[in-house]
């Protein structure tokens, strides 16, 4: 001890009084803060509730370009088009919507429920329908975007063009929300009735009202996809014959907590007949009346789609256990057409490509007046299409049911504070830090991003932590006085090195035709969360605010000056509640252990 170098304090020195100057306002008496969100889809509307509620003066606007609420559950209207998840579980996490009529909803339902949304929360007040968002810009100088719109004038409906800005843009388009026309030679000649699904628009009429006269016709449906399985199952018994041309192969799996829904409710919702599927109104009753009934059934499906994450893992015993079952359920609803089973079943594991359960689609397959073609189609004639293979089809109908540009290439340029526009940086796929930012974007954040999207669990939940952490980030530039918040280029690196590290060991990387790679057989995943619903939660509910950099809004040296004249304006005031921390949510009270 006694060989120890000693240290001598020695006394501090006087330092000089400081030149710093207090702030002449509370810590909480904070700036008015604009937000713009682009998009009323579930991301746009859970927006228009969740920054209201949590950022004090706020000023919120939300453009969509289309005519009504709901996304891209607004803007498609195809044959059949349903959701393919449990209806209590496709819902705001504070919801508790009782009286769906199916297990899966269709388009209209969920389209209803969105707009109930809309009336319950008063969010027309920010809402601004057929406002196309076509431009948007960082301004550094000002720390604010400057977005350019287009809608038809209020007075004469022409075309104009106006400006808006805020010092928060949140997109909230979706992934799923442009389509494109399949690249098939000649299809703009085919003389009959030419549909895309996702650009079936039956207004003022329903899709049933539009399908009537297609009871002795020839319907072709091109892809294999969820719009084309729902299409096919909705039109099978409305048309006099079907043709399915499928170019892929695909799973379909069991009806998702099948096993679930049987024992809490006696119903088998494998079963092929679709009123096997509905609520009974004595169901719905029981759903409204007894609570503890409904929290059952809600949370146990919502568990059982968080216990499926290990399929998804390349090899493990549920991913093999899982593709044994499917298939032995697709040969077995396939047996009257058993051919069929060899072009349908895919070589790539369950989940490669999106997974839905497709009820009633094998049953269709399988009727005597539909015919499924595996063969690629070589070219659209004035009357049908023909095949390579040389057969020619007449038909009197083709709906295009092909998907979605899922390049991540947005219709609108976004320009970022050193002039870039994101769909360049995006090339040749898109980075991004958590889903949520990207370098380069200050003040900017995505719900539905690239690599947001999951392929176990449920989306809403992802949907309402991705929103959750705009909302944490314009908490803090506002209290904080900031005039940016941008994540670091390092931080999107490193979650970059993390995607390319992780999807090797899952199923979606294998050699399978899917959105996740961008249409894809082989490449990067950028549509997928790397993880699980749970595993994205866990990741956006506590902000890593070291990967941002930040400039503050007021001209002051002092990173603390938001700490203001040291009061809050309750106590300056005398007003208010100034024993807040005494009542909820403040109060936290521990659970007492128990021996």
């Amino acid at each position: 001890m006694g060989n120890r170098s000693s240290r001598v304090s020695t006394p501090p020195q006087a330092t000089p009084p400081s030149p710093y100057t207090l702030g002449d306002f509370c810590i909480d008496e904070l700036e008015p803060i604009k937000v713009i969100v682009i998009g009323a889809g579930f991301s746009g509307l859970l927006a228009g509730i969740r920054f209201p509620q949590k950022i004090p003066n706020v000023q919120l606007t939300i453009y969509e370009k289309s005519a009504g609420v709901g996304g891209t559950w607004f803007n498609n209207n195809y044959p059949g088009l349903a959701c393919d998840v449990a209806a209590h579980c496709y819902q705001f996490s504070f919801e508790e919507k009782k009286d769906w009529t199916t297990f899966y909803p269709s388009g209209p339902e969920i389209r209803q429920h969105l707009e109930e949304l809309t009336e319950k929360y008063k969010l027309t007040r920010y809402i601004k329908l057929q406002h196309e968002v076509v431009h948007a810009q960082y301004d550094a100088a000002a720390g604010k975007w400057h977005v350019r719109i287009r809608r038809p004038n209020p007075e004469t409906g022409a075309p104009e063009e106006i400006e808006d800005s805020a010092q928060v843009l949140v997109t909230a388009v979706g992934s799923l929300s442009r389509w494109k026309w399949p690249d098939i030679d000649g299809l703009h000649d085919f003389k009959g009735e030419l549909h895309h699904s996702a650009g079936f628009d039956p207004y003022p009429k329903t899709w049933e009202e539009i399908a009537e006269p297609w009871a002795n016709k020839r319907v072709g449906v091109i892809g294999v996809g969820s719009s084309a399985i729902q299409i096919v199952s909705a039109l099978q018994s409305k048309v006099g014959h079907l043709v399915n041309y499928a170019r892929g192969k695909t799973w379909l799996a069991l009806p998702f907590s099948s096993d679930t829904v049987s024992r809490i409710i006696g119903r088998d919702p494998t079963s092929a007949d679709p009123e096997n599927l509905k609520f009974s109104p004595e169901e719905i009753e029981r759903f409204k009346n007894d609570p503890e009934f409904f929290k059952e059934f809600r949370l146990t499906l919502e568990t059982e789609f968080n216990s499926a994450h290990a399929y998804t893992i390349r090899g493990t015993p549920l991913s093999l256990q899982f593709r044994e079952i499917c298939q032995q359920v697709m040969e077995k609803k396939l047996a009257k057409k058993p051919w069929i089973a060899e072009h349908l079943i895919p070589d790539f594991p369950v989940s490669c490509r999106r997974l839905t359960p497709g009820p009633g689609y094998l049953e269709a397959l399988c009727s005597d007046n539909v015919d499924f073609v595996p063969v690629p189609i070589k070219q659209a004639t004035e009357k049908g299409i023909e095949t390579a293979d040389g057969k020619v089809q007449d038909l009197d109908v083709i709906i295009c049911a092909t998907g979605y540009d899922t390049s991540y290439q947005l219709p609108f340029k976004i320009i970022g504070k050193d002039g870039v526009d994101i769909n360049e940086k995006w090339k040749p796929h898109p980075t991004s830090y958590l889903s949520v930012a990207v370098d380069g974007y200050p003040n900017m954040f995505m719900s539905l991003g690239p690599n947001s999207v999951i392929a176990s669990g449920t989306l809403i939940s992802l949907i309402e932590y991705q929103i959750g952490y705009a909302v944490q980030a314009t908490a803090k530039l506002q209290r904080e006085r900031l005039k940016s918040i941008e994540v670091k280029a390092e931080a999107v690196r490193d979650f970059d090195e993390y995607l390319e590290a992780y999807f090797p060991k899952t199923v979606f990387a294998d050699k399978c035709r899917s959105w996740y790679k961008v249409g894809k057989e082989e490449g990067r995943v950028v549509g997928l969360w790397p993880g699980s619903t749970l595993h994205g939660l866990k990741a956006l509910m506590l902000p890593r605010w070291e990967d941002y950099d930040y400039e503050r809004a007021d001209p002051v040296r002092n990173r603390f000056y938001w700490l203001g004249d040291g009061q809050t304006y309750n106590e300056k005031t005398l007003t208010g509640d100034r024993a807040w921390y005494l009542r909820e949510p403040f109060l936290d009270i521990p659970p007492i252990p128990q021996e």
